[in-house]
């Protein structure tokens, strides 16, 4: 037990020291062009259950019935119990900033032009899959940190039609919807 906490200890230092490295290092290219036709979501299931919503953004942005990706981030969950979304956790963390799932690693292999991090704390592993997803546009909110959002939006976090209608705002501002 005691040896499990100190090996946890380090995981996670050495989570923290791979995202300074990552944000270090100049954003990847990506190959996709302007507009929105693929969106990755990464949701914090502690605070905001209901990640069915982000389905409307289909109708919203006029995309294809498969290119919304939802991935969920609780701090603890049961194997054992059915979630309609795919999940990751804190025991999903290894070493040198590797996330040991596969729903996490599936969503990663994928490229997005609209990347959303749904979640307003400063966590290490929702951190960790928004430095490795490669999107063109990433979209948060405030309190989590400037470096891992190209948009922030200050909204409530459960106030999902207000960012809902703010994302879209100035995705038409900048002309990509």
């Amino acid at each position: 037990m005691f040896l499990k906490g100190i090996k946890d200890k380090f995981k996670q230092k050495s989570g923290r020291k791979f995202i300074k490295e990552a944000l270090g290092k100049p954003e990847p290219l990506t190959n996709r062009n302007k507009g929105i036709s693929s969106l990755g979501c990464i949701v914090d299931l502690d605070k905001f259950q209901n990640a069915d919503v982000f389905y409307q953004f289909l109708d919203e942005f006029s995309l294809r019935p498969n290119a919304v990706k939802i991935i969920g981030y609780k701090s603890y969950y049961d194997k054992n119990s059915p979630y309609a979304t795919p999940i990751f956790s804190d025991k999903d963390l290894g070493w040198n900033g590797t996330i040991e799932n596969s729903y996490a690693l599936e969503f990663l292999s994928r490229e997005y032009d609209l990347l959303i991090n749904y979640y307003n704390e400063d966590n290490l592993l929702p951190n960790l899959m928004s430095v490795q997803t490669k999107a063109r546009i990433k979209v948060g909110f405030k309190d989590v940190g400037q470096e891992f959002n190209d948009l922030i939006l200050d909204t409530p976090i459960t106030d999902f039609i207000t960012f809902k209608s703010e994302l879209k705002k100035y995705l038409e501002v900048f002309k990509e919807i």
